[in-house]
């Protein structure tokens, strides 16, 4: 039930016609924190546009630490940039008009299916003396663009999640051009550059209202909707972010860029599988030859690495035993190539959710069972990380 707050009454019962459902219409904050009390498990508490901003945002940092499942949305008469940076700073999950009662509705929805996840992590864990991360990070990474990363990424976050089983985040990392949100037919209230006001005191609540769900058990945290937003978001928020959703989902699949960017090795540096992407083509297998090589230079445990050959089955004269030969490692999957793949995408729906049994989806789900369910855990010693990544491409990064 979601609860609504105003001290107008008339005001109160119009946002809770907006919002549908069983509403509780209360007229003040320490009504609600009585309300709360009584009702543990609430979801979703609005604040409507009579309840005072600074009392508002002081309630929601309060309740931040209290209950990290309850998403606060805050209704105003107009919005600008500080009332939504000190929202975000505060825990308020959504800041909304009180001309878009429509927006009000989604949001609602959204902060549920949020708060639902949360909770479910919360009491699935099996004691609180266990404080290290549960989940495992997979990022998907080609040097060469075209090769299918996004499409290899959120089908695997689909395969991984089960419809529910587990809970997955994908995370959408390539910063500047990042497609999860189309590809998924998403619309984003948030972005990963809103958590750039939030560094520092990043924690699981806060990160929690950035999220996008999808699908039962799927999560996304997407790319920003501006492509000059990425200049503003540092290496050492990325790893915060990995860190943390580590700690609240089982899997994190995050769709890399086709570069070496501080971003990218960021995820390597907390990531248990990485999955290397080509294509049967000289161009893609060069790049994928020359990807491996720098993850030896830089130290990275070969038992990390998951090489997969995307469109496997071209008839392009190149046979897998003398590209395993030529890379020096083992081909862990192989994808075939197939008309449906590029139909689904643009239907914005996964194959692997619109066609469950097609070969491709096969493909993807042994990926996802043999490959990124099991095996090593493969993290790397920061010992080993040290010297040579500075001297190579960049500073030393900040390691969880």
């Amino acid at each position: 039930m979601t609860v609504v707050v105003d001290h107008d009454s008339d005001t109160a019962q119009t946002l809770a016609n907006a919002i549908g459902g069983d509403c509780s219409l209360l007229s003040g904050l320490d009504q609600v924190r009585r309300h709360l009390e009584d009702h543990p498990r609430e979801n979703v508490v609005v604040l409507g546009v009579t309840v005072d901003t600074q009392a508002a945002f002081h309630f929601a940092g309060a309740i931040r630490g209290q209950n990290p499942a309850l998403g606060v949305i805050l209704v105003r008469r107009r919005l600008d940039t500080s009332v939504l940076a000190e929202a975000l700073r505060s825990g308020v999950r959504e800041v909304v008009t009180d001309r878009e009662l429509s927006a009000l509705a989604d949001a609602v929805r959204r902060a549920n299916e949020v708060g639902r996840q949360i909770r479910q992590q919360l009491e699935g864990k099996e004691s609180a003396e266990d404080d290290a991360p549960r989940g495992r990070v997979v990022t998907i990474f080609s040097a060469k663009g075209g090769c299918g990363k996004t499409t290899v990424a959120t089908n695997l976050a689909v395969a991984l999640a089960e419809r529910g089983r587990r809970e997955v985040c994908l995370v959408d990392l390539d910063l500047a051009f990042g497609d999860v949100a189309i590809a998924l037919q998403l619309f984003p209230a948030h972005t990963i550059a809103d958590a750039v006001p939030l560094a520092g005191s990043l924690d699981e609540a806060g990160l929690a209202g950035l999220l996008t769900p999808h699908s039962p058990g799927l999560t996304t945290l997407v790319a920003p909707l501006e492509p000059g937003a990425a200049e503003g978001i540092p290496a050492s928020l990325v790893a915060d972010v990995l860190r943390i959703l580590k700690g609240m989902f089982d899997y994190v699949v995050v769709d890399t860029p086709p570069a070496f960017t501080d971003h990218v090795l960021a995820a390597f540096d907390v990531s248990e599988v990485l999955g290397l992407l080509a294509t049967l083509d000289v161009p893609a297998l060069k790049n994928l030859k020359l990807t491996l090589e720098t993850l030896d230079l830089l130290n990275y445990s070969r038992d990390t690495w998951r090489v997969i050959l995307n469109r496997a089955d071209a008839k392009v004269g190149l046979a897998l035993h003398d590209v395993e030969a030529t890379l020096d490692s083992r081909i862990a999957a192989q994808i075939p190539s197939s008309r449906a793949v590029p139909a689904s995408i643009n239907r914005g729906v996964p194959i692997m959710l619109d066609e469950p049994t097609h070969a491709v989806s096969q493909a993807i789900k042994a990926l996802a069972d043999q490959h990124v369910a099991t095996g090593p855990s493969g993290g790397v010693p920061e010992s080993l990380r040290r010297d040579r990544r500075g001297k190579f491409l960049r500073r030393k990064a900040t390691t969880p």
